[in-house]
């Protein structure tokens, strides 16, 4: 029972170690870009020690593609429930409010992610190939369903899902942009809800939806 306890203890202590590479991780390549953040610099901002780093992810390129993995993995538990029973307006209202949710509260995973296809998605072309693709074309044919059926406009389905990404990732990726047009210092707490009403209505209406 002693040894269970203490296997489970470490696997926590693993666990929040780790989270708190990542997120210290994501901070260093958002300032520095893969090639300017170093292990050290990472440990430094985590405040753990080198050893401990390497310890866990053995190199930067490890840590990397965790932190892709982590962001892609987060994004993936908020918009993969679409239910086609559900129809199409309730699906787009919540993968609306589902990335606008994660562009306003993870922020540091949309950039980091953006900053990676804007290079070229070096560490995700086979993520791109494989899971992105089919993810996409399962989304679209349901949409296409639903048009199909008449339960909404016809629209291009790879367009409206471009435009619910970019629309919503757009408070994250240029944050600072929006933050000096609006002459802010940060974000304000009736932002996300006042950001997720406003797209969902423009975009339910460009569907014939409200």
């Amino acid at each position: 029972m002693n040894e269970v306890k203490k296997e489970s203890k470490q696997g926590k202590i693993r666990a929040q170690s780790e989270a708190k590479i990542i997120e210290a991780a994501q901070e260093e390549f958002i300032l520095q870009g893969y090639k300017g953040a170093t292990v050290q610099s990472i440990a430094d901002r985590a405040g753990l020690p080198k050893a401990n780093i390497l310890y866990y992810f053995k190199n930067k390129e490890n840590i990397y593609h965790a932190v892709l993995e982590h962001t892609l993995d987060t994004w993936d538990k908020g918009i993969g429930d679409i239910d086609p029973d559900q129809g199409p307006k309730i699906a787009i209202e919540k993968f609306i409010a589902s990335k606008v949710r994660m562009s306003f509260q993870h922020p540091s995973s949309s950039k980091i992610y953006a900053m990676e296809i804007i290079q070229g998605a070096q560490h995700l072309k086979e993520f791109a190939r494989t899971y992105l693709r089919k993810w996409v074309r399962e989304k679209a044919a349901l949409f296409q369903h639903w048009i199909d059926n008449g339960e909404m406009v016809d629209v291009d389905p790879y367009k409206l899902i471009f435009l619910i990404w970019s629309t919503t990732q757009h408070y994250a990726d240029f944050e600072i942009q929006v933050l000096t047009v609006m002459n802010r210092a940060e974000y304000e707490e009736e932002d996300q809800e006042q950001v997720t009403a406003f797209l969902t209505d423009i975009i339910l209406r460009g569907c014939g939806l409200k």
